[in-house]
């Protein structure tokens, strides 16, 4: 986008925000007939229409960004890339208000590239269309192209593979924004074919920073603008949370409330009413979100009740779906109490259910008092950890053949070829156990996923396979494992399983 910003106006970090559809702005080597004029505003609202403070104060070049010193600092990865200009596509992942949209149209100035933006919230196939037309277009005057995608994650798997082969030709350089997991939420096709660059929360520093030069640009603009008291400043950057629009449209709306009511100082009391909202961010889909859930597992594992009964107040006190809470407590008792204490699963699916019957606030409690014996009770992951190497386990080897003396027999057929002859009948064996008795493949070693630790109940399952083991071993001491042989297939052979 081709800009010449007033000299008097700073130019500030702030956050994102896209076009609906793929409008081509043009960079400034473009010449491209749909780029605005030179010296123009950035695109925004309608003639006589004031953009807001966010907007008004994009940043224009590399070095007016606040923060990302990790992306943006001497030699590192995107300034290397604007020195050098080399494009490349990416994924930029991270919280609202960082800058996402800003880095990806200052690439496009850098590069002389045709800004195609889309909104993956509003746009779909049809928009995708349009930006690869425009690409082509661009690409036949000799020109580059950016196609830039904000909340990416928000399109399916088949909008999202609709770029492959474009990126794959280099048409166009694909850079997706996305506030969630790109390791869940994109394709890893796409994944493939993109660098992942992630942008942290602006630190306090540079949002305080960044507090100054606004009130500098609206003291520009009007006359009268009032004095933020410290302790009023410091909450509203701390309020922000990290998000630089989010601060920059709160001091717009705080001063342009000021000014109606004639006042010349702003303080904190003044700050809450003129938000009138809660001061907490919660993202109820987002990674606040699963940073929130993180917490609370792990202080569940941790075996602190305390901090777990913390985190699952702030959760449902941020909104989060108590259902949704309810479900992850019954996985806490499967992954980390598991058979250490068995009662902890049924116990989570309790309360699960009494939440589901109760509603909030009554089925909360039952909630809190699940969490908190999940949080006392033995631990261990061995069910767990042993499920996990038995799926690698078999993902990494061939399909070997149920051994003969395994399989079911229900028709004659299958007994005249041998399934199920010699197979021991447990029942029938001394201790209800058949000694000695193969159960993996043949020529697969006992590869021993579950081992039992000696936390709660599961120290007596312990002793118990020892005692199994001992059996085996007297049994492979006294004769060798039985070879198949012509016998009549045992009780309960005919039975699948």
């Amino acid at each position: 986008m081709s800009t010449s910003p007033d000299p008097r106006q700073p130019s500030l970090s702030l956050g994102d925000d896209a076009s609906a559809g793929p409008t081509a702005v043009s960079g400034p080597a473009s010449g491209c007939a749909s780029a605005p004029p030179s010296g123009s505003a950035p695109a925004g609202p309608a003639s006589g229409v004031r953009a807001p403070l966010a907007e008004r104060l994009r940043p224009r070049r590399l070095d007016e960004v606040v923060g990302q010193e990790h992306l943006v600092g001497p030699g590192k990865p995107l300034r290397v890339a604007f020195e050098a200009r080399r494009p490349y596509s990416m994924i930029l992942w991270g919280p609202p208000g960082v800058g996402k949209t800003t880095l990806a149209r200052l690439m496009a100035d850098a590069f002389g590239a045709r800004f195609l933006p889309i909104s993956a919230v509003l746009g779909g196939v049809r928009e995708i269309r349009e930006a690869v037309a425009l690409a082509q277009e661009a690409a036949a005057a000799g020109q580059r192209s950016i196609v830039f995608v904000d909340e990416v994650h928000r399109f399916n798997k088949a909008q999202q593979d609709a770029f492959l082969p474009h990126v794959e030709s280099g048409l166009f350089v694909f850079v997706g924004a996305t506030t969630e997991n790109p390791s869940f939420e994109v394709n890893s096709a796409l994944l493939s074919r993109a660098r992942v660059h992630v942008l942290e929360p602006v630190g306090e520093p540079a949002l305080d920073a960044l507090f100054g030069r606004a009130l500098s640009a609206l003291a520009g603009e009007q006359a009268g603008v009032p004095v933020f008291e410290a302790d009023a400043r410091a909450r509203l950057v701390a309020w922000a949370d990290g998000d630089a629009r989010r601060l920059l449209n709160a001091i717009e709306s705080v001063v342009d409330a000021a000014l109606a009511q004639g006042d010349a100082r702003i303080d904190t009391a003044f700050l809450g009413r003129a938000l009138s909202e809660n001061l907490r961010r919660f993202d109820k889909g987002g990674d606040a979100f699963y940073d929130q859930i993180s917490a609370l597992h792990k202080s569940v594992r941790g075996s602190h009740p305390d901090a777990a009964l913390y985190w699952l107040a702030r959760m449902l006190d941020g909104g989060a779906d108590p259902r949704y809470l309810g479900r992850r407590i019954v996985r806490m008792a499967i992954e980390d109490v598991g058979l250490a204490d068995p009662r902890a699963l049924r116990l989570a699916l309790d309360a699960a259910e009494v939440y589901e019957r109760l509603g909030s606030p009554e089925g909360e409690l039952a909630l809190a008092q699940a969490v908190v014996y999940l949080a006392c009770a033995a631990k261990s992951n061995a069910g767990y950890s042993a499920w996990n190497a038995a799926r690698a386990f078999v993902s990494g080897r061939g399909s070997e053949p149920v051994p003969v003396h395994l399989r079911n027999a229900p028709t004659r057929l299958m007994k005249s070829l041998g399934h199920g002859r010699d197979y021991r009948y447990a029942h029938d064996e001394t201790h209800g156990y058949a000694a000695g008795e193969r159960y993996m493949p043949d020529g697969v070693d006992e590869p021993r996923f579950y081992r039992p630790t000696d936390r709660g109940l599961e120290a007596r399952i312990a002793e118990k396979l020892r005692w199994l083991r001992g059996l085996d071993e007297e049994a492979a001491a006294a004769s060798p494992p039985p070879t198949p042989g012509l016998a009549p297939a045992a009780p309960g052979a005919d039975d699948e399983g």
